[in-house]
């Protein structure tokens, strides 16, 4: 029986991620002895899935996995409904390794490739469990061999679900996905300054340097069929842009950082969550940023319940009239650890 659920995520390049504790950085071609380590299942629909699963919504992970793969168990202990198609391979492993003061260094492997088949299954597994009324969310790298173009198709087949389409990736895919036209753009993109600029065709520095270049790259998107742009800005917080004229900037609360793994993730969901409840753009914006930080505030990929969440400490405000830097459009503050991208 085919279940509908209000959010359903893709992870074409699911994984399990491991996270290693270091007891001080990093020093290549030494030894260092780990403290606890933990193994979640990963991959950034997943991540956005378990956190959109947490706040008690349903939510159907679609991934590539073998029924008896390690992830497939992680999740179903979870109680996720998830759908699965067999590649006949494991699914890979990604390490995190985190140092006391936040910063953390990743390694993934390249994941399984997909068959043609295999990819066909996944589309018509979303159609089939999307609601009209929901959001589909097309989440993180595509393994090798798999079309840069391969969102932008999907884009534009499941626009007949009547859901609403969200994609948060990077580099050849998301440059494919703009490039493909404006059929092609989904209602909602979830770029991070680096991202903005591969768009934009410049560095992540100079547009970092640069606001009024930054809310240009912003405006392009719109140009260019996206919807709603959530700009995340790692420590900084995050820009909405509706595509309507309104823009909202969000300032994260204080947070000690503990990993940054997976909170542009839960920054999706809680935009979703937002969303979905009939919250406007400002709320929309302050809850992304919420689950974001709170996220950020965990040990390795965990994602934050409700309960650790702190919406009202997050300030939102509209317009851009302040900026003048990125770190000046949210208002600079200290926080232990990195960007939590």
């Amino acid at each position: 029986m085919i279940t509908r659920a209000p959010v359903v995520t893709l992870t074409a390049n699911p994984s399990l991620d491991r996270t290693l504790a270091l007891p001080g950085p990093l020093h290549r071609g030494g030894v260092a002895r780990l403290g606890p380590s933990r193994t979640e299942p990963g991959g950034k629909g997943v991540n956005v899935a378990r956190a959109v699963a947490a706040a008690g919504i349903p939510v159907v992970p679609v991934l590539p996995a073998d029924g008896a793969d390690p992830i497939v168990a992680a999740l179903q202990a979870l109680g996720l409904p998830l759908v699965t198609v067999p590649v006949g391979a494991p699914v890979r492993t990604n390490y995190t390794l985190t140092e006391p003061d936040g910063t953390t260094t990743k390694l993934n492997e390249p994941g399984a490739p997909l068959t043609a088949g295999t990819r066909a299954a996944l589309a018509a597994a979303v159609r089939e469990h999307a609601d009209p009324a929901g959001w589909i969310a097309l989440s993180g790298s595509l393994p090798p061999g798999t079309p840069d173009g391969w969102y932008a198709d999907l884009v534009r087949t499941l626009r007949a679900t009547g859901a609403r389409i969200a994609v948060d990736t990077s580099e050849a895919p998301l440059l494919a996905l703009l490039a493909a036209g404006p059929d092609a753009a989904p209602d909602l993109l979830k770029p991070n300054t680096e991202e903005l600029a591969q768009l934009a065709g410049t560095t992540e520095a100079e547009l970092s340097a640069d606001p009024v270049a930054l809310l240009a790259a912003v405006d392009s998107l719109h140009s260019r069929g996206v919807g709603q742009v959530l700009l995340t800005l790692g420590a900084d917080g995050a820009l909405l842009s509706t595509g309507d004229g309104e823009r909202w900037s969000a300032r994260p609360p204080r947070i000690t950082v503990r990993s940054t793994v997976g909170a542009g993730d839960s920054s999706l969901a809680g935009f979703l969550l937002a969303e979905l409840a009939g919250a406007g753009p400002a709320d929309r914006l302050r809850t992304a940023v919420a689950y974001g930080s709170g996220s950020a505030a965990l040990p390795g990929s965990a994602v934050p319940t409700p309960e650790q969440v702190d919406v009202s400490a997050v300030h939102v405000r509209p317009g851009d009239d302040a900026v003048t830097t990125p770190s000046a459009l949210l208002g600079a503050r200290p926080v232990a650890g990195t960007d939590p991208r």
